[in-house]
């Protein structure tokens, strides 16, 4: 079995899992309805992506 060479301080372990927290979703305006929505995905309230419309309105609905 494996034995750790020198202890690892409460110091470093927190700055090695300073950059492991999860990081809460972001969401941008969709510029056709105004909706917010999550990035690079169909805005769910008018069916648009890239200002064509994927999905009809009554689908995203």
């Amino acid at each position: 079995m494996a034995v750790p060479k020198n202890k690892v301080t409460t110091s470093k372990r927190n700055m090695r899992r300073a950059h492991d927290a999860l990081k809460g979703s972001s969401y941008e305006e969709c510029p056709s309805c105004g909706e917010l929505k999550r990035p690079h995905h169909v805005c769910e309230a008018c069916g648009q992506y890239n200002d064509r419309e994927v999905i009809s309105a009554e689908d995203a609905a």
